[in-house]
């Protein structure tokens, strides 16, 4: 409550916070997140049977992370640079008309990036089976429609591989106990040991 003289508090906020027509002050609420991703999921279907047996995704590069904290971690990128086309002898036009990705913005800063990309390019084209524009049915049926990521990553296997380790009787922790104790007591056990004798 207000203490001395002063006017009672009776400030008067928030009174348009759900017209959304008020700009920054409107709230908008997501209230077809269901509905939405069924529809997404539906035209995905669509898209995926129109093109049919094109894969719905196209192939992208493998990159490294930004900033030193990622970047020993591989990811797929955006798109091919042209330098990584021009090796693997594909334009940038052809390349976008059989499902590679293209990103010509990017740049290739290392060589051994740069190789793994265009060996990436050049097992794509070699398993590539190109229609003509007038798609024969009969020859369309033979293959099947790549679903998901086209040429996902595959993670490396590790390089350590742990052998059988020998199980002591007594735990280490207990082991570690016992010794810790003894120490602590050493002096008074040579005490005793030492009245013992004298006696």
């Amino acid at each position: 409550m207000v203490k001395h003289n002063n006017v009672v508090p009776n400030a008067h906020f928030h009174k348009k916070w759900a017209n959304s027509s008020r700009g920054p002050l409107g709230v908008k609420v997501n209230l077809n997140q269901a509905s939405k991703k069924k529809s997404r999921r539906v035209k995905r279907a669509a898209k995926a049977a129109a093109i049919a047996p094109a894969p719905l995704d196209k192939l992208r590069p493998a990159v490294h992370c930004p900033t030193q904290r990622y970047n020993t971690k591989v990811r797929l990128g955006r798109g091919f640079s042209l330098g990584e086309l021009k090796a693997a002898g594909i334009t940038a036009a052809y390349a976008q008309t059989v499902g590679i990705a293209v990103d010509k913005r990017r740049s290739n800063k290392s060589e051994e990036a740069m190789a793994v990309n265009v060996d990436r390019l050049k097992a794509y084209m070699a398993n590539l089976v190109v229609f003509p524009k007038r798609k024969a049915a009969g020859e369309m049926s033979k293959y099947t429609q790549v679903k998901g990521v086209v040429m996902p990553l595959t993670k490396p296997a590790a390089g350590v591989v742990m052998g059988d380790v020998e199980v002591p009787a007594v735990p280490s922790f207990i082991q570690m106990r016992k010794a810790r104790v003894e120490t602590k007591l050493d002096g008074s056990y040579i005490a005793a040991a030492a009245r013992k004798a004298a006696e």
